[in-house]
């Protein structure tokens, strides 16, 4: 399934539970704290999808980079000359 065929599927699923939860809502009353929170859940999945479907081009469109090897070879040595270690001071010298 692409991304587009998901989150359509999602939609059609929240659009049952906004459904569910407005008969619910009608047949328990929608003054219980209880309630309140089922409703403002189910709207927040809402508001979430949405904001996926707008993200959806841009995250169907990604393509993955490249791979780099990294050899397991050692480095080599003379490439690191110039430099210190880092945190540990400079070579042949001793910490104040």
């Amino acid at each position: 399934m692409s991304v587009h065929d998901d989150l359509t599927s999602v939609q059609r699923c929240l659009d049952d539970l906004v459904r569910s939860v407005k008969r619910l809502e009608q047949q328990m009353g929608g003054g219980g704290l209880e309630m309140r929170r089922v409703r403002t859940d189910a709207d927040h999945l809402r508001e979430s999808v949405a904001l996926l479907r707008e993200a959806a081009p841009g995250i169907a469109g990604r393509k993955r980079p490249d791979l780099v090897s990294i050899p397991d070879t050692p480095y080599d040595d003379s490439l690191w000359t110039d430099s210190d270690d880092e945190g540990l001071g400079a070579r042949h010298r001793h910490a104040p």
